[in-house]
C-alpha cells in the first residue's frame, strides 16, 4: 500500500474517531445526573485557643461530574478533527518525520483530566493536589513530544525523554493508589465500588500507551511502520476514555 493511501485512510480514521468521541460526549452532557464533587482549599490560619498555625478546609466549587467526563471526551473530537481537516497537510508533515505534538498536547489536556477526576473518586479533594496531579502528568506527555522531536536527529534511539516522562507520569497514580488504599484499611467511608475497577483499569491502559512508544522505536513486528503505531494510539484513546466514562456513568451518572 503507498504511503498516501495509508495517509488517506489514517485521515478518515481520525475523522471517525472524532464522531466517536463527540457522541459521547454529547451523551454524558444530556444524560448525567447533577451528582457533584467537592473542591476544597486548606490555606492556613492562626488558631487563637491553640495559637498555632493550622489549614482551614473551605469548599471552593461543586465540580459537576458529567460534563467533567464530557469535556476529555470532547477534547479529543477537538483534536481526531483538527488533524482530519485544517491540519492534515501538517499531520502528515509530522508523521513523515515520526511524530504527531497534536497527539500529546491533547492527551496533556485530556488525559490529565481523567487523572483529575480520578482522584476525585478516590478522595483527593485538595485544589492544591489536583493541580499539581494536573501538571505533572502533563509534563509526563510534553516529554512524549520531546522523545519523538529528538530523536529525528539521532541514528540510536535516546531514551531520556520516555524516562523522564514515565517518572513524571508514576507520581500521580502513586497518589492515587495511597489515597485509596488508605481509604479502604482506615475507614468505613470507603470508595464505590465502581472505583475498585475504575482503578486498575485505567492504570493498565496509561501503561499500554507507553508499551506502544517502546515498540514503535524497537521497531517490532508492524510497529516498524510508524503510522501503525499512530493507529494504535488512536485506539487505544478512544478505548481508555470510553471505558472510563462509562465506568463512571453506570456508577455514579445515570439517571435514576
Amino acid at each position: 500500500m503507498s504511503d498516501e493511501k495509508k495517509f488517506f485512510k489514517l485521515r478518515r480514521f481520525n475523522l471517525i474517531m472524532g464522531f466517536l468521541h463527540l457522541i459521547q460526549g454529547i451523551v454524558m452532557i444530556v444524560f448525567s445526573n447533577d451528582t457533584t464533587y467537592p473542591i476544597f482549599t486548606n490555606f492556613l490560619s492562626f488558631n487563637m485557643e491553640s495559637f498555632a498555625l493550622e489549614p482551614v478546609p473551605e469548599l471552593l466549587y461543586e465540580l459537576r461530574f458529567g460534563p467533567a467526563v464530557a469535556v476529555f471526551l470532547l477534547l479529543s473530537a477537538i483534536a481526531h478533527f483538527y488533524l482530519s481537516t485544517i491540519g492534515y497537510d501538517r499531520y502528515v508533515k509530522n508523521l513523515k518525520k515520526g511524530m504527531n505534538p497534536v497527539r500529546f498536547y491533547e492527551y496533556a489536556l485530556s488525559s490529565s483530566l481523567m487523572i483529575v477526576l480520578i482522584g476525585l473518586l478516590v478522595g483527593l479533594w485538595d485544589l492544591g493536589v489536583l493541580i499539581l496531579m494536573f501538571g505533572i502528568n502533563a509534563s509526563m506527555n510534553l516529554f512524549g513530544i520531546m522523545m519523538e522531536y529528538h530523536n529525528q536527529y539521532t541514528e540510536k534511539t535516546n531514551w531520556a525523554g520516555f524516562i523522564y516522562g514515565s517518572f513524571a507520569g508514576i507520581i500521580p497514580w502513586i497518589v492515587i493508589f495511597i489515597q485509596f488504599y488508605g481509604s479502604i484499611a482506615s475507614s468505613d467511608a470507603k470508595p464505590p465500588e465502581f472505583v475498585y475497577a475504575i482503578i486498575p483499569t485505567i492504570f493498565v491502559f496509561f501503561n499500554i500507551f507507553a508499551v506502544n512508544m517502546v515498540l514503535q522505536y524497537k521497531k517490532v513486528g508492524k510497529w516498524a511502520d510508524y503510522l501503525f503505531g499512530e493507529r494504535v494510539y488512536i485506539i487505544l484513546s478512544l478505548a481508555a476514555k470510553t471505558v472510563l466514562a462509562w465506568q463512571i456513568f453506570v456508577g455514579t451518572l445515570a439517571p435514576v
